[in-house]
């Protein structure tokens, strides 16, 4: 069967998550429905990742397989238009025909994420629930000394959610960083994998170390811990954002290749 990959864009508001639930929309479901009834086939789609209720995501990568093969402007288009018609906010973002064996879960040797902080007095009415609102003043500079603590190889059972499913704690923490524009935070991390709530974990503890109640010495204790007590508070879900998944090359047949340049999508 022709395995299509997709690049996905959502706010997650209105979702329960991404993961397909019996009683409750999710990301999952609203694109499966999508594609049920754009071929009139029951498809069940993997992700790269799962996101809690609230997140959004900017570049979550899906795939599907398909009993026919299809244009991949066409099917992203297609599947556009059904979304759009179900009134989902979620949209395809591009399309690629993939070999069998690509798996948008298991072929990812990268993960990035974004956490929006907003600092100022004044609640948010356009950011509302596109970022965690914090009225007090944040030393960015000192959340990013805090942020340093944590980048490498650790055991991150102190940012671990309790019902965490992972196996180990045990990640490599390749990238987290904290920069400002205005009254705007980025905190920004990239990894092979995370651990359930851990980016919201460490998002709740650098804004501490941003009110100068914890120091970087103290973030570091708190990883050496190894207990979830010694985590700050964790963020809420609406400053989260899944920006973008990284693979090894995947080699397109030629005949695919030719059909995506010529809509106009940048194959680099």
């Amino acid at each position: 069967m022709p395995r299509y990959r997709m690049t996905v864009e959502y706010d997650g508001t209105a979702f329960v998550g991404w993961q397909r639930q019996q009683n409750d929309r999710s990301v999952q479901s609203a694109i499966e429905d999508a594609i049920s009834s754009l071929t009139g086939e029951t498809v069940s789609i993997r992700g790269s990742g799962r996101t809690d209720s609230g997140v959004h995501a900017m570049g979550q990568v899906i795939h599907a397989d398909l009993s026919r093969e299809w244009e991949p402007y066409k099917l992203r288009n297609a599947l556009n238009a059904h979304i759009a018609m179900a009134g989902d906010m979620v949209a395809i973002l591009d399309v690629m025909s993939v070999t069998e064996d690509f798996d948008a879960r298991f072929s990812a040797v990268r993960r990035h994420y974004l956490y929006r902080i907003i600092s100022r007095k004044s609640r948010l009415a356009l950011e509302h629930k596109r970022a965690w609102w914090v009225s007090k003043d944040l030393d960015h500079d000192a959340m990013h000394a805090a942020a340093q603590t944590l980048v490498g190889r650790h055991d991150f059972t102190t940012f671990r959610s309790a019902h965490c499913q992972a196996n180990s704690p045990v990640r490599t923490l390749d990238r987290l960083d904290v920069t400002r524009n205005g009254n705007i935070i980025e905190i920004r991390a990239s990894a092979q994998s995370f651990l359930h709530n851990q980016i919201r974990s460490f998002a709740g503890t650098l804004k501490l170390a941003g009110e100068g109640t914890m120091t970087p010495q103290d973030v570091r204790a708190a990883l050496e811990a190894r207990d979830r007590k010694a985590c700050g508070p964790v963020a809420p879900p609406e400053g989260l954002y899944f920006m973008q998944v990284d693979y090894p090359d995947v080699i397109l047949p030629r005949k695919e290749r030719a059909e995506i340049t010529s809509d106009g999508d940048d194959l680099s």
